[in-house]
């Protein structure tokens, strides 16, 4: 090895291991966080807040009493099942300050891996292209609020990633998005994508690692799940009937046009629910077509449009369709991925919600223009939604792929698939990532 050589490996890190440069910087913004007192991780003041309350036999579902006294965190509920607290007790036997460094360097692999899958990195080593993707993901609110916050988010889209399109028909599948789903209920919908595209079995395992958890939650805290069921699940944010300008969710919407109706959660609702239809009858076309992460993304975009809150940060999944439009846009000359790449970074950016007052109810009082910009996260999934079932879902629909950004990557399953135009049945298809 030559001098040199050796004198610029150190430059090179953040090019080879991005994933580990990004997660050295982090740590260390934690230690110093401690030594300097820094508020750092108001959700997960919250999760380490509510594993000491079960730690110490307090409520789960009343004022913590632990939580540091910054201006905003003391007036945040725990909002997750009880089996959630139990698993975050982990972090009461770290400072606050570095148990946000542990959280973010936990979702950096995880970002890292949800980056690296839809680009087909796999096992190889970070491309230049890969590691500039990793780090422009934090250019993208979603990211970037999950890290400030110290959200679970990206931690729990990686398992749903990873358990979609690494564990199909295995002993564990199913397994992953079940555990997603005791921690936080919204990656239920991924039990319903399970069942759509052939998984049953896996759609049983998440079921019933899922129920389990929640028994076991019901069994070591029996009063904070009788609480959970009786009010915790939709009061500690006001899951009916919260129009909060973050909420960018179908409810969030609805609560905002119609200035908090009572019957606005009913439309919401309704809503929903035909989202979630439309959205499995996407995702099961799209499987057929060999597109697994397509019709995953679309299943996770219902999911966050029928939530009865989708912070703006629950909007993760937009991470493996950037990554994914990276990948395309390498691969061809065409002008629509890179559109479709700048257009997303200019609306999951986040900027729209900084320039329209949020707050104090103002989100009631809208106009237009502050609408349009204010539900930018949920109209463009309701229009993105709407054009898929177009494309693909209307009586004649043609059989080429809908969009560059769902044909980009075709990550092959087990067991059968229809053979392509012009071969023989007899003779398996091969398709490169």
């Amino acid at each position: 090895m030559s001098r040199e050589t050796r004198t610029f490996r150190p430059l090179l890190l953040p090019t080879r291991h991005p994933a580990a440069a990004i997660s050295l910087v982090l740590g260390v913004t934690a230690v110093v966080g401690w030594v300097l007192g820094w508020p750092m991780g108001f959700d997960d003041a919250v999760y380490r807040a509510g594993a000491w309350a079960v730690l110490h036999g307090k409520p789960l579902y009343e004022p913590l009493a632990t939580l540091p006294d910054w201006s905003q965190v003391r007036q945040l509920p725990f909002t997750y099942p009880p089996v959630a607290a139990l698993l975050f007790t982990p972090l009461t036997l770290l400072p606050l300050q570095l148990a946000w460094g542990v959280m973010a360097v936990a979702s950096t692999l995880a970002l890292a891996f949800v980056v690296r899958t839809p680009l087909g990195v796999g096992k190889a080593r970070w491309t230049p292209a890969a590691a500039l993707t990793l780090v422009g993901a934090f250019a993208l609110e979603p990211v970037w609020r999950t890290f400030s916050l110290g959200q679970v988010n990206l931690l729990l889209l990686a398992l749903v990633v990873a358990d979609a399109l690494l564990l199909p028909r295995t002993r564990w599948g199913g397994t992953l998005i079940g555990l997603a789903a005791a921690v936080k209920l919204t990656p239920l919908v991924f039990v319903a994508h399970l069942l759509v595209t052939g998984r049953r079995a896996d759609a049983a395992r998440a079921v019933g690692v899922f129920v389990g958890l929640n028994l076991l939650g019901a069994l070591l805290l029996p009063a904070d799940t009788v609480s959970y069921v009786t009010g915790g699940m939709t009061g500690g944010d006001d899951a009916t009937g919260n129009a909060w300008g973050g909420n960018q969710s179908l409810n969030g919407l609805v609560q905002r046009l119609t200035g908090q109706a009572s019957w606005a959660f009913a439309v919401a609702a309704t809503a929903a629910c035909v989202c979630v239809v439309v959205a499995l009858l996407l995702a099961r076309r799209l499987h057929r077509r060999g597109e697994a992460l397509g019709a995953l993304l679309v299943t996770g975009c219902a999911g966050a449009l029928a939530s009865p809150i989708s912070w703006s940060h629950h909007w993760v999944f937009v991470v493996p369709l950037a990554a994914l439009l990276v990948r395309q846009a390498r691969r061809s000359s065409a002008r629509g991925p890179r559109l479709l790449l700048g257009a997303l970074v200019a609306v999951f950016s986040g900027w729209s919600l900084f320039v329209v007052p949020i707050g104090e109810q103002r989100e009631l009082t809208w106009n237009p223009l502050q609408m349009l910009l204010g539900n930018a996260y949920v109209l463009v999934g309701v229009a993105a939604l709407a054009l898929l079932a177009w494309r693909l879902l209307r009586p004649g629909a043609e059989p080429a792929p809908a969009l560059p950004a769902l044909s980009a990557v075709r990550i092959s399953l087990p067991g059968a698939r229809p053979p392509a135009t012009g071969q023989p049945a007899s003779r398996s298809v091969s398709r490169r990532p």
